[in-house]
């Protein structure tokens, strides 16, 4: 018999965004944290570069605010931007007390690096595993704590809303979970649901995002009548490992701040003919730079090198890197990294306040699968990882006032397997998965055209028909519920970039190459979207 659950708040995904909220809610609030696989997972555990944020004397809020606006392209909204640099200190604060071992320099203080778009200083970091770090850290303190559940091994399947039970209001009133180790689907209900499911990467043949990045909550969110914004913006990493054997592992952009040189196959150096910031340019116009001079030179790679400093400095700065390279054959003190873009964050996502509360009423949405408005057009290096503490916070903060006032969530059905059965058929979602992630590379990456898009909606059509015939005839699964919402996430994005007929930070295509004169976010809407109220 499946299981049934009932908590204060619910949520869903346990990177540094869910685990915030987490540990930020009062000891009286029962929460439940579920995870795909370990608690410890997703995308926060991989992020190598740091948490960017103003700590040095020398650097000023201002200057941070300027510098993303610069990088969003003209879509950033100043308000989310001042919102989160100016509580970027206290968020630091708050991980160094929690025991964050961040790394520091020969005089105790904590080190600063400088990546690609920041004109200072500004990136706090735990040498080139500040992800890891954190991750640990938070999950430490969550399982310390007596009121957070900490459930693995579950992925969600859809959302609950007053509308799907058939009740009047715009309410969020829990989920559905898979549990992975029995396969049943277990009833979550709760006064308070979070989303922190990260973004959608998966969607791209090659992506940097190992584990998740599925575009679950936003897929979810989006079939409960959540808005959408700016789907379009999908940032390529310029500089992931190229070797048959490394799956989809990152090199952080921090070596390019610390002096690493992007190179052709013949050694020379090309970013100063695209960008007078030449290395430390925006991602966009990194990633767009080395795509170019690959497809000029019929090139399955370039290389990026930073064996002219010194072996300790570099051992030093970047052991991981140093360490996985090795373990491939490349010495990074002797030999050029080869590296090729990969698919990295979405900077779009649902639409949310400064508290992270979406269109349907207490369904917060948190990290990379929101839309706060920080981002704009490109997101500026390690700003994602603040966003998510900010708006974690913030978010904690807006269910602690309303606990009081929000009631238990109503009844709700068991999930019903009665008229499913068991797949023979799995074939059929491996070949879906691979043609999606194929042409979404193809017709859908980092150059783009009406053409090619336009081709991506023919096939994602038949795609959304075929998997949702097999998501109503069959039981569920990891696979298939991924699937599902990365087919999804992938029609709001080919959706998105076919609106949008200029080229902007991420959005690049051939068709429209100019920008338009002013800057506009593209919003979806749902057809079952309805005015959330105050």
């Amino acid at each position: 018999m499946p299981q049934s659950y009932e908590y204060d708040v619910l949520i869903i995904g346990s990177g540094a965004a869910g685990l915030t909220v987490a540990l930020n809610l009062p000891e009286h609030l029962s929460v439940a944290v579920i995870s795909k696989g370990r608690i410890a997972s997703g995308a926060t555990l991989w992020a190598q570069g740091g948490i960017a944020a103003v700590l040095d004397s020398a650097d000023s809020t201002e200057d941070h605010i300027r510098d993303t606006l610069a990088s969003g392209a003209g879509l950033c909204h100043e308000d989310a931007v001042r919102f989160t640099v100016e509580h970027g200190r206290e968020s630091i604060d708050w991980l160094v007390d929690r025991g964050v071992a961040f790394t520091r320099d020969e005089n105790a203080q904590l080190h600063l690096t400088r990546e690609g778009g920041h004109s200072h200083r500004r990136i706090i970091h735990a040498a080139d595993a500040t992800g890891q770090a954190v991750s640990t850290t938070l999950s430490e303190q969550a399982a310390a704590r007596p009121n957070i559940d900490l459930m693995e091994a579950r992925v969600a399947v859809d959302l609950i809303t007053n509308r799907k039970l058939s009740l009047p209001g715009n309410r969020c009133v829990g989920a559905y979970i898979l549990n992975l180790k029995d396969s049943h689907v277990e009833l979550f209900r709760a006064r308070f649901v979070v989303i922190a499911t990260g973004g959608a990467s998966k969607a791209y043949r090659y992506t940097s995002n190992p584990d998740g990045a599925s575009g679950d909550g936003i897929a979810m969110a989006w079939r409960a009548g959540c808005r959408v914004a700016n789907m379009e913006f999908n940032q390529f990493h310029p500089t992931c490992l190229y070797h048959p054997h490394a799956k989809s592992f990152l090199i952080t952009e921090a070596l390019r701040g610390e002096g690493g040189r992007l190179l052709l196959p013949d050694g020379s150096r090309f970013m100063d003919r695209f960008d007078e910031r030449a290395e430390l340019a925006p991602r966009d116009v990194v990633a767009r730079a080395i795509d170019h001079e690959m497809k000029r030179l019929g090139a399955d790679h370039l290389f990026l090198d930073i064996s002219h400093k010194p072996a300790d400095f570099i051992q030093q700065h970047f052991p991981t890197i140093y360490e996985k390279c090795l373990a491939f054959g490349i010495d990074v003190t002797r030999d050029p990294i080869p590296v090729v873009p990969a698919a990295h964050y979405t900077c779009g996502g649902v639409m949310t306040d400064n508290r992270a509360r979406s269109d349907v009423n207490q369904l917060y949405v948190v990290g990379e699968a929101a839309f706060t408005g920080l981002h704009g057009a490109n997101r500026m290096a390690s700003n994602s990882l603040l966003e998510c503490l900010v708006y974690g916070r913030a978010a904690a903060l807006d269910i602690s006032r309303k606990a009081d006032e929000v009631p238990p969530p109503p009844p709700a059905p068991d999930w019903d397997e009665s008229q499913v059965r068991d797949s023979d058929e799995d074939v059929v979602i491996s070949h879906n998965w691979d043609e999606l992630r194929h042409f979404m590379w193809d017709y859908v990456g980092i150059v783009r055209t009406t053409k090619r898009l336009q081709r991506a909606k023919h096939r994602v059509d038949l795609l959304a028909r075929e998997i949702g015939e097999f998501y109503s005839n069959y039981r569920v699964s990891n696979d298939l519920l991924e699937l599902r919402n990365l087919v999804t996430v992938s029609d709001l994005i080919i959706c998105s970039a076919l609106q949008r007929r200029e080229s902007r930070g991420l959005h690049y295509t051939l068709d429209y190459p100019g920008l338009l004169n002013e800057a506009r976010d593209t919003v979806l809407i749902p057809t079952s979207y309805r005015q959330p109220s105050a």
